[in-house]
């Protein structure tokens, strides 16, 4: 079966089971009006506030957007915040019957605000982070687990997204990957700072700055396939921003990816939940690492020309791969 017939056919119906930080990304935007006359900034007139999916909820939107069933697990508040974020995650066919609510619990909201004049592209001026600093209660964490158990034979993938906001800990992480492996159901990482506190998944798509946070600025590719070694993974994928991305495979030299599309993106929000999303759905579907790499490479290459946070289709998957082909036979002739 080919890449092209592995996500027309294989992502179809698949299920993967997002463990993570929900979060609420909003978009403010406003017209810049005049400037105030209380200090030298510009006056601000809303236009309007869209709520979506950000964090672990866009990688579970992102599956959903390409045939895939996401099931979300994690946690939301009561607030209007988090009302919202499940109504968006509604729409986009995400299950959340194990997003579990916890009433005094602050859900955490982005909001990034986009000002402008009514003739001119909205740009980002500032973002506004809103995160509850309270630890979640064991009788909560336990509760996800318990969730996680229900459905975990029903799974093909687990994404395990980690933007330390509360519901990942080593000790949540250690019963995922235990079941998920006794099923041997491929788990794969992303976590924002704290990734060696995660060993023993299948693999894990970090960043260039999160693997520097990690092995230094002038980190090599040894480096790198030793911290594969070190954190008990089959596989490594680093992604290089418009560099591409880097895959290091137990047993197999590493490979480098080009990235596809323009090298100045649009906006980059929330570009790794898709490649995590993508790459997860690719190995739910009976892809080696390499070839859910190459996919994942295609649709962060998608992503980044699109505004704010943003879903990647399987139809727009067959378009960049069978531009990607007709470019490569036209250079090849």
């Amino acid at each position: 079966m080919t890449l092209r017939q592995n996500i027309g056919q294989g992502f179809n119906g698949k299920r993967v089971i997002v463990v993570g930080d929900a979060v609420a990304d909003q978009f403010l935007e406003g017209t810049i009006s005049r400037v105030s006359r209380e200090a030298p900034v510009f006056i601000l007139r809303h236009d309007e506030t869209v709520t979506l999916p950000g964090a672990a909820a866009n990688a579970a939107a992102n599956v959903a957007a390409m045939g895939g069933e996401a099931i979300l697990l994690g946690f939301c508040g009561s607030d209007a915040n988090g009302q919202a974020l499940r109504s968006c995650l509604a729409d986009r066919h995400v299950d959340t019957s194990s997003l579990i609510d916890i009433p005094e619990l602050r859900t955490t909201t982005k909001i990034r605000v986009l000002a402008g004049h009514s003739y001119a592209t909205r740009q980002q001026v500032i973002r506004i982070d809103y995160e509850d600093s309270s630890a979640i209660a064991d009788q909560h964490r336990n509760t996800l687990l318990e969730a996680f158990r229900k459905i975990a034979d029903t799974a093909d993938a687990v994404i395990v997204s980690d933007y330390d906001c509360g519901a990942v800990s080593p000790a949540v992480f250690e019963e995922v990957r235990r079941l998920a492996t006794d099923r041997k159901i491929p788990v794969v990482i992303d976590s924002r700072h704290r990734l060696e506190q995660f060993a023993g998944a299948t693999s894990a798509t970090p960043n260039r700055e999160e693997v520097e946070q990690i092995l230094g600025r002038d980190f090599n590719d040894a480096d790198c396939s030793a911290l594969r070694e070190r954190l008990g993974l089959t596989a490594l994928l680093i992604t290089n921003g418009n560099r591409g991305m880097t895959l290091f495979e137990a047993g197999k030299d590493h490979v480098t990816i080009t990235a596809v599309g323009s090298t100045e993106p649009v906006d980059v929000t929330g570009a790794g939940d898709t490649v995590i999303a993508t790459y997860a759905l690719a190995l739910a579907a009976g892809m080696s690492f390499r070839e859910a790499a190459e996919i994942a490479n295609h649709a962060g290459g998608i992503v980044v020309m699109k505004k704010g946070t943003a879903t990647v289709s399987a139809a727009e998957l067959l378009d960049s791969l069978n531009t990607a082909s007709d470019a490569s036979l036209a250079q090849s002739k």
